[in-house]
């Protein structure tokens, strides 16, 4: 196939499924209090689980799938993923208590990875030198989902109500399995002669494999760290208004928005200058942006930043991406894009609680601090690792 048709199919695709999960995830906790008739006393808690619950069983079955779709097919895991998905959203749909929702929770882990195998069939369709290009269309669109998501999740619950917005995003999710069962076909793979007393290749050990990883864990987990605080900091900022949820949400799409519009860019000056490069201007200006973030005691000051911290965001995961599918074997796609899954779920899991214990003991403007901080010293340490390293 062409590489173009491709990443066409994969941009719709990867639209559906980014568009699908953050239409329903900032309402759970609405959806737990208003259709299973959870008591507010109660609903954090049950929030929390309801919320842990996937990135739990993801991380841990990320890194299998990933060992799988190497040896039974990209294009077979796509489809399990998909199907798999497009039930679980159906289940959600139906649920009629809280526990029911926790266990249609724990099925969405088992069945995900639909991305990492998106970004592995780009990665073996793609020349090399699109490659930074095609990565940074995905991610672009994969940012673009999260801000069209809760709009159209909020419009659906008002119209509707948010059982049918799990129904939209399980018919969502079967059309992309129909369309990777009819359209994409398997990408080619080189096949490698292996010895038979050779030893199986441990990624892990690789050392800029495992930089890449440790990175993607950490950015991540500054990615998640504001979901407990920020619509609280907004609040703060803003003073008593009556919208503030629109307003919040409003405010927090900025940086999306941002990320759509800037991750083309990054990925092709990631080809052109090097993924390093970009990966380190990607972390130096999103840790001075979320350090300034710490200090506007304005609304409009904390929303131009949460735009300027986007166009920064938004090189960094393209730049891990490309790098880990420059430095892994054809034959290894799809295990190394599965650890890389099951790294960012440890950072999904680990950033809110992080988040959350910082506010509680520090105050919310630390939470921004300990961020800027974090990110500033991957950057320094992406620098000193791998001085002047260009794409390969």
């Amino acid at each position: 196939m062409n590489w173009k048709i491709v990443l066409a199919v994969l941009v719709v695709n990867i639209l559906f499924m980014s568009s699908s999960y953050t239409m329903l995830i900032p309402f759970l906790p609405m959806y737990l209090t208003m259709e299973l008739g959870v008591a507010d006393s109660s609903v954090h808690m049950w929030s929390g689980i309801v919320f842990s619950a996937t990135f739990l069983v993801s991380a841990i079955m990320a890194p299998i799938w990933g060992r799988m779709a190497d040896t039974k097919g990209k294009r077979a895991m796509a489809l399990r993923a998909s199907l798999l998905l497009s039930v679980s959203y159906f289940l959600g749909g139906i649920v009629q208590s809280p526990e029911q929702l926790t266990l249609m929770r724990l099925f969405q882990g088992f069945a995900s990875g639909l991305w990492p195998m998106d970004l592995a069939i780009m990665s073996l369709y793609a020349p090399r030198e699109k490659l930074g290009f095609s990565l940074g269309v995905m991610q672009g669109v994969l940012t673009a989902g999260g801000v069209v998501g809760p709009l159209l999740g909020g419009v659906l619950a008002e119209a509707v109500g948010m059982r049918y917005s799990f129904f939209v995003a399980a018919v969502a999710l079967f059309l992309n399995f129909l369309v990777f069962l009819f359209v994409i076909k398997e990408p080619p793979a080189p096949k490698v002669e292996k010895k038979q007393d050779e030893p199986e290749v441990n990624l892990w050990k690789i050392p800029i494999i495992r930089n890449m990883l440790l990175c993607g864990t950490l950015v991540q987990m500054v990615i998640l760290i504001l979901q407990p605080v920020i619509t609280t900091y907004i609040a703060e900022l803003a003073g008593p208004i009556d919208n503030l949820v629109l307003v919040a949400g409003a405010v927090f799409s900025l940086g999306g928005i941002a990320g759509a519009m800037a991750a083309p860019f990054w990925g092709g000056f990631g080809q052109s200058r090097g993924f390093f490069l970009s990966m380190t201007l990607g972390l130096g200006g999103a840790g001075t942006i979320m350090l300034l973030q710490s200090l506007p005691r304005s609304l409009p000051l904390f929303a131009l930043c949460q735009f300027a911290g986007g166009l920064f965001f938004c090189a960094i995961h393209p730049s891990i991406n490309a790098i880990l599918a420059q430095e892994t074997p054809a034959s290894h796609k799809g295990r190394i894009f599965g650890l890389l899954f099951a790294a960012q779920q440890v950072g999904s899991m680990t950033g809110p609680l992080l988040g959350g214990l910082v506010a509680t003991y520090l105050g919310m403007p630390y939470v921004f601090v300990v961020s800027g901080l974090l990110l500033l010293a991957l950057s320094l340490f992406i620098t000193k690792t791998y001085p002047l390293r260009r794409a390969v």
